[in-house]
């Protein structure tokens, strides 16, 4: 999720502040207003995007679907939490290299303002969850079982990890003071790292160190901004990496190759995202609109 929204915005600093004006409904889909200031801030979060055409219609379009998924959303209790949207939030602002602060200051200047942004967040990471319990198949339309028959009835192998994050947290309002001299203890630190039976009180050791405990990751979930730093380990752990929170690297306590059923779908759904890449809408997302829109009221005015 996090590639689809670094891949759908661009950052920048606007030139001025937009102006909010007073907002009025200009469409009702089963009995969820739509107002015009919804209208507004999508057409600024286009702009954002550096959409072309007719903005305010493209706007209009989306908020009426992102109704419809909200509230199949909401049926199949299928939300992320808002942990998880804040999350995502602040990884999207230190991919543009800024704080989640200054991201809601640029995105509020922007006339689209951080709150319709985690909104667009929440609906790109819950909506994919109803699609699949709705049609409890990998995107391609084939079962696992399928799937596994094509491949000669072979489970696909994929790399199974264990993994401790190691944070060495920087203060905002220190980070650029003290920035480089963390990343050089981290470095440091990754020579000396005893294990994963001894990180905590590895981290004790040192100030501002925390540890967190991220269990079992396959490596077709892997984080995309990890990625490249777990394939390239070698040794106890990856290189270090700047996020919001400070300077972190990963602790890898065990890796092995497995073929489970979990693995062997994992594996195959990665396949199937990576050949839909740029396709925001697959074929069971588009036919699962069209259903709602039948059965739905949409008035618009």
């Amino acid at each position: 999720m996090g590639v689809a929204l670094a891949a759908a915005v661009t950052i920048a600093a606007p030139a001025g502040t937009v102006q909010a004006a007073a907002s009025s409904v200009v469409a009702v889909v089963n009995n969820t207003p739509i107002t015009s200031g919804d209208v507004e801030r999508r057409v600024n979060f286009l702009r954002l995007q550096r959409a072309k055409g007719n903005l305010r219609a493209v706007a209009r379009e989306q908020l009426i679907e992102d109704a419809l998924k909200r509230e199949e959303i909401v049926k199949a209790r299928a939300s992320v939490s808002t942990t998880e949207v804040d999350a995502a939030y602040a990884r999207f602002a230190a991919s543009n290299k800024m704080s989640p602060e200054q991201l809601g200051k640029i995105l509020n200047q922007a006339g689209v303002g951080s709150e319709h942004f985690k909104q667009f967040i929440a609906l790109q990471m819950s909506w994919p969850r109803v699609v699949n319990a709705r049609f409890g198949r990998t995107n391609n339309g084939k079962t696992l079982v399928e799937r596994m028959q094509e491949n000669g009835g072979r489970k696909p192998v994929t790399t199974e990890y264990f993994l401790k994050q190691v944070i060495f947290v920087v203060p905002e309002k220190r980070r650029s003071a003290i920035l480089g001299k963390r990343k050089a203890e981290a470095e440091a630190s990754r020579s000396k790292f005893p294990g994963c039976d001894q990180a905590k009180a590895f981290a004790a050791t040192m100030r501002d160190v925390s540890i967190r405990d991220l269990g079992r990751i396959l490596a077709p979930e892997m984080p995309e901004d990890w990625k490249p730093l777990v394939e390239k380990a070698k040794g106890q752990t990856t290189g270090t990496r700047v996020t919001e929170r400070g300077v972190e690297y990963l602790a890898i306590c065990k890796q092995r190759e497995v073929n489970d059923d979990v693995a062997a779908e994992m594996v195959f759904r990665a396949e199937d995202l990576a050949k839909a890449k740029g396709n925001e809408n697959d074929e069971n997302s588009k036919k699962y609109l069209a259903e709602l829109r039948k059965k739905a009221t949409i008035t618009e005015r």
